[in-house]
């Protein structure tokens, strides 16, 4: 079992930064890949980021491109969602979820609580 907490939410305003984290509670953190999902109210948990085990290989959905970036610290087991320029669009409870690097999210197999990002015009 991989317990995630994720941290770093909060309210910003537009064109403001914010730098999520997401913790693990596994000794194995290294062999899995990382995924960030975020959901609107309403709306479906949609991917936003994605890395594999080593850092070497990540992948982005196209709205966030350019603004946000995704890397990890396996010593700390550690994913990180560096988030740049953010827009009101941006605003949701994000997850990450480990076990997968893809944009479904029937391919993770542990998912964190969530944290909020509100993002203010």
């Amino acid at each position: 079992q991989v317990q995630l907490v994720e941290s770093g939410g909060g309210l910003v305003q537009a064109g403001g930064s914010l730098r999520l984290s997401c913790s693990a509670s596994t000794r194995t953190f290294s062999s899995y890949a990382m995924g960030w999902f975020r959901q609107a109210p309403g709306k479906d948990r949609d991917f936003v980021a994605g890395i594999n085990y080593s850092g070497r290989s990540t992948g982005y959905a196209d709205s966030v491109k350019g603004r946000f970036s995704i890397s990890r610290d396996n010593s700390k087991n550690t994913v990180y969602l560096q988030m740049n320029s953010l827009k009101p669009d941006d605003t949701a409870v994000y997850y990450c979820g480990a076990g997968s690097m893809r944009p479904d999210t029937k391919s993770y197999a542990y998912w964190g609580q969530g944290t909020q990002v509100t993002v203010s015009s």
